[in-house]
C-alpha cells in the first residue's frame, strides 16, 4: 500500500451448467442446449429462467447474508444497514496499537442483497461488506441516496482512505442524492475494493478528500463523470465512463467507453481500446417467484463497454439448488469436497473457515464463489484450494490467509507440469484476494500458483501484511505474491505487495498484464538481507530468462524502506522480441537517505531516491 436488451443466442451449455441464458433481459427460444464443461444438459429455454419455473423454497443464507425487499419501509432498511455500517466502518483506535485500525481485521463477514425495486437508502459499505443486487440488469435495483465508501471513520486522520480495503458492491443502479456528498457518489478506497455490474447515475468521485491507492471498476456505467481525486492508482475495464477527471501515477483503461485522454509519459495514463479475453464475473439474481439462480457470463473476446448497457451478454442461468452452501463454523474442507464430489458448485457463505486440508476441485466448470468477502485459513502446511488442470473453473469473491504452518502456495490452479489447453474454456479467479499474516499470525512461500494454461486473473490484491498479528521480517515471511508457470496466463488489475523476493515471477510463455501495482517490503532490516547473486533487492516484477513472449501494460512499482535499502530494478526481463513491457512508473514515497530504487527496468531508467520521488519510461 503506498504511502501518505435482449440476446436471443443457442447453443451448447457452456460452463458449469445449463443451456446458455442471455444476460440481462434475454429473451426466450433457440433450441434444447447440449452437455458442456461441467454440466447437464439444458432445456429448451434461452434467456433467462422461464417465469412460470415452479417455486422451490429459498435457501438458507445464514444470517448475516441481510436480503432487503422494495417492499420494507425504508427507515428498517437504514437501520439494518446502519447497524453493520457501525461495527464494519468502526472508528479509531479500536484494537490494539501495531494491529491495524478499526475494523480492519474483523472477524466479521457480511453480504446485503437487495431484490430487484427501488429504494431510498444510504449503503455505507464497509469492512467485509458485499452490497449485491438481485435483478437481471443493474437498473432492476435502484438505490436513490449513496452506495459509497468514506474515510470518516479514521479519527486519527479523516478522510485518508489508505485503509478502506476488502469491500464490493455489484450488479446495481445508484442515484447520489446525498446534499453531505454534494450529490454525487463518493468510492473513497484503496487496494481490493471493486464496482463490478453497477450504473451510477450521476457522478462517481474516488477519493474522500485525502489520500487514496487503488481500486477497481469494470462492467458499469457512469453517467455523469469520475473524479480521481488523490487516487495514485486505478484500472477501470469494460466501463462506460463518460468523462474521467484526473490521475496522479498510474491510471490504466481496458477496453472502456471515453476513457482518459492524457498520452504517456506525461500523463499516467494507459489506454487499451478493447479487452482482448474475458467473462464476466458470476452473479446471483432472483425471480419474481423466489427462485435463486447464479448467473455464469460467457467468454468474449475484443470487447469494449459494459455486457448490459445495450443487448445481452449470453451466459449460463445454474440454478441455486446445483451450489453447496457451505455454512462457516460448521462446514470443513471434507464436508465441502464431499458436496464437490458429488458434482455440487460450491456457495462460501460469509465467515471465516478454517481447513484442515485443501479444497479440491476437480471438475470441469465448477463455481466457486464467496458471498460477503468470506476468508479461507489453512491449519495445515497446504493451499487453502487446489485445481485440476480442467477447462473453466471459477473462483470468485473470497480471500485465503495464510496459517500457522508455511503453506508452499496458498492457491494453486493445476498441478506442477500441467499442459493442457483451455483456450476455447480457461478457468478464472475474480476479486480473490491473499494477506500474509495480519488478521492472524501465518506464513507461506507464496499466495498463488498459476500453473494451468490460459488461466485469466481478474483483479487480485496479494498482500504481506504491514501491520497486525506476527508482522516482522521474521514473522510473517513470505518469498513471493504470484508465480505464474502457466502458458498464456492474462491479469487484469494485478496488485501485489511487500514479499520478500519477487513480488510477481512470471515463467510461462505468452503472459499479459494490464496494469500492475506493487510496492517492495517496507521491513527489510539491512541490505545484505535482500540480495541475491550481488544484486541489491529483488525487482517487484520479474520475467524469466527463459520466456519469449510476454507482455505487460501499466506497471507502477513503489518503495518505502525503514532502513537505507536499495533495489537495482524495479522490473526485470529478458531481451527477447516477444517481450514488450511498457507503461512503468516507479515512486519513492519516502524513507532514509540512501534508500530506493536505483534503475526502472534492465538496469536503464532513472533512479528515485531523495532527490527524485518519481520516474516514468519513454514508453
Amino acid at each position: 500500500m503506498p504511502a501518505s436488451g435482449g440476446s436471443n443466442i443457442g447453443g451448447a451449455a457452456g460452463l458449469g451448467g445449463n443451456a446458455p441464458s442471455g444476460g440481462a433481459g434475454g429473451s426466450s427460444g433457440g433450441s434444447a442446449g447440449t452437455a458442456g464443461s461441467g454440466g447437464a444438459a439444458g432445456s429448451a429455454i434461452v434467456g433467462w429462467p422461464p417465469a412460470d419455473a415452479p417455486a422451490i423454497p429459498a435457501p438458507d443464507f445464514g444470517p448475516n447474508v441481510l436480503i432487503f425487499d422494495p417492499g420494507m419501509p425504508a427507515a428498517t432498511v437504514q437501520a439494518q444497514l446502519d447497524t453493520i455500517s457501525a461495527k464494519q466502518n468502526a472508528p479509531t483506535p479500536q484494537t490494539p496499537v501495531g494491529f491495524g485500525y478499526g475494523a480492519e481485521y474483523s472477524t466479521a463477514r457480511y453480504a446485503y442483497f437487495f431484490k430487484p425495486g427501488q429504494y431510498s437508502a444510504d449503503v455505507n459499505v464497509g469492512y467485509y461488506v458485499q452490497a449485491l443486487g438481485l435483478g437481471h440488469s443493474p437498473d432492476d435495483v435502484t438505490i436513490n441516496g449513496a452506495v459509497r465508501v468514506k474515510a470518516n471513520w479514521r479519527t486519527d486522520d479523516p478522510g485518508d482512505a489508505l485503509l478502506n480495503f476488502w469491500r464490493g458492491a455489484e450488479n446495481l443502479a445508484v442515484i447520489p442524492s446525498l446534499a453531505a456528498d454534494n450529490n454525487i457518489d463518493v468510492w473513497g478506497v484503496s487496494q481490493a475494493t471493486h464496482l463490478r455490474r453497477i450504473h451510477v447515475k450521476g457522478s462517481l468521485a474516488l477519493s474522500d478528500g485525502g489520500y487514496s491507492s487503488g481500486g477497481y471498476i469494470a462492467d458499469s456505467k457512469i453517467d455523469t463523470k469520475v473524479s480521481s481525486g488523490s487516487q495514485q492508482q486505478f484500472f477501470t475495464r469494460n466501463t462506460d465512463l463518460t468523462n474521467w477527471q484526473g490521475g496522479a501515477w498510474n491510471m490504466v483503461f481496458v477496453g472502456d467507453g471515453q476513457p482518459a485522454t492524457g498520452t504517456w509519459p506525461n500523463a499516467p495514463d494507459t489506454v487499451v481500446p478493447t479487452t482482448p479475453i474475458i467473462r464476466e464475473k458470476p452473479f446471483v439474481f432472483v425471480e419474481p417467484n423466489g427462485n435463486y439462480y447464479v448467473m455464469v457470463p460467457s467468454l468474449k473476446k475484443g470487447s469494449m463497454g459494459s455486457s448490459w448497457g445495450t443487448s445481452a451478454a449470453p451466459g449460463n442461468s445454474v440454478p441455486i439448488g446445483e451450489f453447496y452452501l457451505a455454512k462457516p463454523g460448521t462446514d470443513t474442507a471434507a464436508t465441502i469436497n464431499a458436496a464437490l464430489t458429488q458434482g455440487k458448485h460450491l456457495l462460501l457463505l460469509p465467515g471465516i473457515y478454517h481447513l484442515t486440508e485443501s479444497i479440491q476441485i476437480n471438475r470441469p466448470g465448477t463455481i466457486v464463489l464467496g458471498l460477503g468477502i468470506p476468508t479461507l485459513i489453512p491449519e495445515q502446511p497446504v493451499p487453502v484450494i487446489t485445481v485440476a488442470d480442467v477447462d473453466g473453473v471459477t473462483l470468485a469473491g473470497f480471500m485465503v490467509d495464510s496459517g500457522p504452518m508455511s503453506s508452499p502456495t496458498l492457491l494453486q490452479v493445476g498441478p506442477m507440469g500441467s499442459s493442457a489447453d483451455h483456450s476455447q474454456a480457461p478457468s478464472a479467479l475474480f476479486d480473490v484476494h491473499c494477506r500474509i499474516g495480519g488478521a492472524e499470525a501465518g506464513t507461506a512461500a507464496s499466495c498463488f500458483t498459476i500453473n494451468s494454461n490460459n488461466v485469466i486473473i481478474d483483479h487480485t490484491w496479494l498482500w504481506r501484511s504491514d501491520d497486525g498479528a506476527g508482522v516482522s521480517w521474521t514473522g510473517n515471511k513470505s518469498n513471493n505474491g504470484l508465480i505464474v508457470n502457466g502458458n498464456n496466463v492474462t491479469a487484469y488489475a494485478l496488485f501485489v505487495e511487500h514479499f520478500q523476493q519477487y513480488q510477481t515471477l512470471w515463467n510461462g510463455n505468452g503472459g499479459t498484464t494490464y496494469f500492475y501495482q506493487s510496492e517492495l517490503p517496507y521491513d527489510v532490516p539491512t541490505q545484505n538481507d535482500w540480495q541475491h547473486n550481488g544484486v541489491n533487492g529483488y525487482a517487484s516484477y520479474k520475467v524469466a530468462d527463459n520466456v519469449t513472449t510476454h507482455e505487460a501494460r501499466g506497471l507502477g512499482v513503489y518503495c518505502v524502506f525503514d532502513n537505507a535499502i536499495t533495489s537495482a530494478n524495479a522490473v526485470e526481463s529478458p531481451a527477447a522480441p516477444g517481450v514488450t513491457i511498457s507503461h512503468i512508473v516507479t515512486l519513492r514515497f519516502g524513507g532514509p537517505s540512501g534508500s530506493g530504487i536505483n534503475h526502472i527496468i534492465n538496469g536503464t531508467g532513472n533512479a528515485v531516491s531523495s532527490s527524485a520521488m518519481s520516474a516514468r519510461s519513454p514508453n
